[in-house]
C-alpha cells in the first residue's frame, strides 16, 4: 500500500490503529511510551506482566483493543536505554501490519520508532518502515511531533 509521513499528534489524528516501540523489560517511563502508559493503564499492566514472564521478546507485538482504536506495542529494544534494533522494528511492524490487515484496518500510525530514546538514526528507521508499508495493504503512517 503506502508509507507516509506527517506532523501532528499521533493520538489526535483519528487513526484506527496506533503503535509504538517498547522495551522488553516492562518499562514505559519516558517518551511516547509514557504517554501510552498514561492513556492505557490497563494495557500497561498487562504488558508489564508479559515482560515479567518473559513472554514479550524482540520482534513480538502485544495488541490491545481500546475503545475506538487498536494499540500495537512493538518489542523493538531489550532495555529502556538506547538499544533499539532495526531488525526488531522490521519484524514487529510487519506483524502489526499483518494483524491490522486481518482486522480490516486501513491505517496504522506510529511515532518515529527507535529514533528518539531508542538511539537509532531516523533515516535508517524510515527506510525499514517504508519497505514494510509498501508491502502491506495497510497504510503505515509515521507521525512526527511539530518542532516547537
Amino acid at each position: 500500500m503506502a508509507f507516509t509521513m506527517m506532523t501532528g499528534d499521533l493520538f489526535q489524528l483519528g487513526l484506527p490503529a496506533v503503535g509504538h516501540g517498547c522495551n522488553c523489560a516492562g518499562v514505559m517511563g519516558a517518551g511516547v511510551a509514557a504517554e501510552f502508559r498514561r492513556r492505557f493503564p490497563d494495557m500497561y499492566e498487562e504488558y508489564r506482566e508479559l515482560c515479567q514472564k518473559g513472554d514479550f521478546q524482540l520482534g513480538d507485538i502485544f495488541v490491545w483493543e481500546a475503545p475506538g482504536v487498536v494499540v500495537y506495542n512493538l518489542a523493538t529494544q531489550p532495555i529502556p536505554r538506547p538499544s533499539a534494533a532495526l531488525d526488531a522494528i522490521d519484524t514487529s511492524v510487519r506483524a502489526a501490519l499483518s494483524d491490522a490487515a486481518s482486522r480490516g484496518l486501513a491505517r496504522l500510525g506510529v511515532p518515529r520508532i527507535g529514533a528518539g530514546l531508542g538511539g537509532l538514526d531516523w533515516v535508517d528507521v524510515a527506510e525499514v518502515l517504508a519497505n514494510a508499508g509498501e508491502e502491506s495493504p495497510v497504510e503505515l503512517v509515521a507521525v512526527s511531533l511539530p518542532t516547537p
